[in-house]
């Protein structure tokens, strides 16, 4: 834990240091419950003007002070964002995050921050994710967890088993760095000559491709599952996007594929990937998601102590 000493004169400068040196892990925790860049910013935002106008002379920890409001808001947030995304067209994913700036997103740990294990943690209540994310990411105790989301201590270790158990059921074991680059390498390559047999062989037998265009002229608006019709999709994406270009980039700690056309970024694919190959495809097209992707490269980073 970031762990500061409470603050004494309440000057400005005291407070922005404070804030500014915890801001990452904030920004990290209302991330991941949130799977948004912008809404995370958002909540950012809302808990420096609140911290402006605490009474920080009796805060005694403003690592713990600033995380549970942000964890709060984060879930308030959440829970309102629930009935927006009802009315959202095809698969909703979550935002990408430039991890190429600051790794780990002002975590300990890389926990929960690839697209498929976020997608993942949709399907827990805030309440849940909030919790899980506090442990798994941030390594907090059990007894401050539970004092930030309200519930017992007892109840919060239940939620952590429950959502490790269902990612695990859900995830395969990766494979190293170098691998899955040498696969998103072939998947360019063939995706560029629209290669159908060649993306076959790249892809596993059960691959599963999301496409997030919120409504976008020409994306898919159901998952599409197994490695033919994935092929023929991908290998579709020169007739949607004609004169696209591929470029690596670094998207919520996995190599990714930025497509830009024209010099604009129009499309982000991250994947996962297994011992069979490409198992999991996450076409990001939606305008606002890649604005907040670029956004999302200009973060404060952590600075040392």
């Amino acid at each position: 834990m970031d762990k500061l000493p409470p603050l004494t004169d309440g000057s400005l400068d005291e407070e922005a240091d404070a804030f500014q040196h915890l801001r990452p892990r904030l920004f990290g925790i209302a991330y991941r419950i949130l799977g948004s860049v912008s809404e995370a910013e958002d909540v950012v935002q809302d808990v420096w003007l609140r911290w402006q106008g605490a009474d920080r002379g009796e805060v005694l920890n403003a690592g713990a002070f600033l995380a549970k409001i942000t964890t709060r808001l984060a879930i308030n947030v959440a829970q309102s964002a629930r009935v927006r995304r009802e009315a959202y067209i095809g698969p909703w994913l979550p935002e990408p995050v430039d991890t190429g700036v600051d790794p780990q997103v002002g975590a300990e740990r890389g926990e929960a921050l690839e697209l498929a294990v976020l997608l993942v943690l949709e399907k827990l209540n805030p309440v849940e994710r909030a919790a899980y994310v506090l442990r798994e990411a941030f390594d907090y105790p059990y007894d401050e967890i539970a004092g930030i989301v309200g519930l017992t201590q007892a109840n919060v270790r239940q939620i952590v088993s429950r959502a490790r158990k269902r990612l695990s059921a859900e995830r395969r074991d990766p494979v190293d760095t170098a691998e899955h680059r040498r696969l998103l390498d072939a998947f360019v390559a063939a995706a560029r000559h629209g290669d159908v047999a060649t993306l076959e062989k790249v892809l596993s037998a059960d691959v599963v491709a999301y496409a997030d265009g919120n409504g976008l002229r020409g994306v898919a608006r159901l998952e599409v599952v197994g490695a033919e019709r994935v092929a023929r999709i991908s290998a579709f994406v020169r007739k949607l996007i004609p004169g696209a270009e591929f470029a690596f980039a670094e998207a919520n700690g996995l190599p990714s594929l930025l497509i830009r056309r024209d010099g604009e970024t129009v499309g982000l694919v991250s994947a996962t990937v297994g011992a069979d190959g490409i198992d999991g495809l996450y076409w990001v097209l939606a305008p606002e998601k890649l604005r907040a992707y670029e956004r999302s490269s200009h973060r404060p980073v952590p600075r040392e102590p």
